[in-house]
């Protein structure tokens, strides 16, 4: 039995000359499926902190102080700015956004490769 090696992304995977193709293969796709559950987060959480941070801007400088406004009236006015704010914060993230995602990715990704490593060392013989 060979000890845990690391071989890039398969940290762990090939514990025992008896790994079939197929084992690899398994452990490569959950990793791939982690590796975009991780992307689309961050991408999701930078999504809706832009939205928030644009729907705050446009309230506070959306009028005049002192000026009354008759959109106030209007009930469903507030709804539809923050669906669009969220909406312009999820164009902003899907063309590069600010960055928050990519720093978030790479320290999720971070703590995904140390949990994968510390199950290889603590199960030697499982396959993830």
């Amino acid at each position: 039995m060979s000890s845990p090696s690391t071989l890039g992304g398969l940290a762990g995977a090939v514990s025992s000359p008896l790994t079939s193709a197929a084992d690899l293969l398994i452990s490569q796709s959950s990793s791939s499926k982690e590796n975009q559950k991780i992307e689309k987060s961050a991408k999701d959480f930078e999504s809706i902190l832009l939205g928030s941070w644009l729907q705050q801007a446009e309230e506070s400088f959306g009028s005049l102080p002192g000026a009354e406004d008759e959109d106030d009236m209007d009930s469903g006015k507030e709804q539809f700015q923050g669906i669009a704010m969220q909406s312009l914060g999820s164009s902003l993230t899907a063309s590069g956004g600010i960055g928050i995602a990519s720093m978030i990715a790479k320290q999720l990704h971070k703590a995904e490769d140390a949990r994968v490593a510390s199950a290889a060392l603590a199960h030697p013989d499982a396959v993830k």
